[in-house]
């Protein structure tokens, strides 16, 4: 047996072997089950583009044969993965200390391991003169994220980071990563490529919503061990009951067609046959023993894959609008003509409180500004939910946001007693 090939042996069993007598100490919950997954999610993603960087910017590069990818070690990616997101995410359900102590600890003692075992990389792992700036680079973006995460989740704190983490190493591994492993040459004009990557970016949209729609009014996360505790029956979920998996199939698909490279529909069918198998009978179980009659109902009602035209969940909302804002009024008027599903337009003058902004209101959610009629635009049908989707992507809707107060939307107190002859009408059923 070769040096290099103990150093690549030893990288990967050695935090493969922390992990397993962690669990086998004690069996961690679904929720501890979680803090790992996400963490070493985490970690897997981050560290592909820090070994890159490293090689260009001479911090260590890699002396390495067989199962590598871009010069990366296959083997030493996994185990740093587990010895960053896994092990720490156990080890935190250790002593009961107080959790930034226990969180400064575990991190100083996995830098300190890291310092200590770099070195002993050779032949693998060549580092060069600046090696350190790496490593605090590393520790920064993928070590102290993980660690935020793992106690975040298991402490059931930050949601709304938490889900757009998962969102981020999800579609990093999920589609971005696999896309990158087969190096696709495009085979039609740029334009056309920009193009078609943009619409596939459109296609995400649905997913992205989903994740979004889980943290505010489920109160959870996609990850099944990270589940929502209220059934959502909204934003995408309305349309159709797989928006994520759905979405990344839809992405696999046209990223076939748009690079030209059959290849990609390998991930489609296997999101489908993961979805359609093991998600179905593991999540279906889930939500029939969680939510009882609500979920049958939903199920019922809801295309699983192909996407309803209109909301086919028992979708309701209201949107509370000012009759002293000519900007608002209108907005309200092209509902009230539109017959959005579901959605009742109401003067904020009604309101309890006293309203500053255009106000949406749905069971578990509330929201003001361009969000609230993002969300209102999903009771309309699923073109103009697409829209109301992309809108409400962070930036795009701050800056709406600003456009929005510059021609009067800004916020003012609710005054007033008539919106438009349609109301008060009551949310037509689903």
């Amino acid at each position: 047996m070769t040096t290099a090939t103990l150093v690549r042996g030893l990288a990967l069993m050695v935090p493969l072997l922390a992990v397993v007598l962690l669990c086998a100490r004690r069996p961690p919950t679904d929720r501890e089950t979680g803090a790992v997954i996400t963490a070493t999610a985490w970690v897997a993603l981050v560290l592909l583009p820090v070994n890159l960087v490293a090689s260009s910017a001479g911090w260590w590069r890699f002396a390495a044969e067989g199962a590598v990818w871009h010069g990366i070690p296959i083997d030493l990616w996994l185990g740093w993965s587990l010895l960053w997101g896994a092990v720490p995410a156990l080890a935190l359900r250790g002593p009961a200390v107080r959790p930034v102590a226990r969180l400064a600890l575990t991190g100083a003692a996995l830098v300190w391991t890291d310092l200590a075992l770099m070195p002993l990389g050779e032949p693998v792992v060549v580092l060069g003169g600046s090696w350190l700036v790496g490593e605090a680079v590393a520790v920064a973006t993928a070590l102290v994220p993980a660690l935020f995460l793992a106690d975040a989740t298991l402490r059931r704190r930050h949601l709304a980071v938490r889900a757009w983490a998962q969102a981020l190493w999800a579609g990093g591994l999920v589609l971005v990563v696999p896309v990158a492993a087969l190096a696709p040459e495009p085979r039609w004009p740029a334009v056309v490529t920009t193009t078609g990557v943009q619409l596939v970016l459109v296609a995400c949209l649905p997913g992205l919503a989903a994740m979004r729609e889980l943290a505010a009014v489920g109160g959870g996360t996609p990850l099944p061990y990270d589940p929502p505790a209220r059934l959502v029956v909204s934003g995408p979920y309305a349309y159709v009951r797989n928006p994520m998996q759905a979405s990344v199939a839809v992405a696999y698909a046209g990223l076939a067609l748009v690079l030209g490279d059959p290849r990609s529909l390998v991930g489609t069918l296997v999101v489908v046959a993961y979805s359609a198998g093991l998600a179905a009978w593991h999540e279906g179980d889930r939500l029939r023993r969680d939510f009882g009659d609500p979920w049958s109902r939903y199920r019922r009602a809801v295309p699983a894959w192909l996407p309803a035209w209109r909301p086919r969940s028992a979708l309701t909302g209201t949107l509370w609008v000012a009759a002293d804002c000519d900007l608002c009024t209108g907005v309200a008027r092209w509902f009230a003509a539109r017959d959005a599903r579901g959605l009742a337009v109401r003067p904020a003058a009604e309101h309890p409180d006293v309203l500053y902004r255009i106000t949406y209101e749905a069971p578990g959610i509330r929201v003001q500004g361009i969000s609230a009629v993002a969300r209102a635009l999903g009771h309309v049908h699923l073109g103009w939910a697409l829209a109301g989707w992309a809108l409400d992507v962070p930036v795009v809707r701050h800056f709406a946001q600003l456009c929005a107060d510059a021609f009067g939307g800004g916020p003012r107190p609710s005054r007033g007693s008539c919106v438009t002859d349609g109301a008060r009408r009551p949310p037509r059923a689903a």
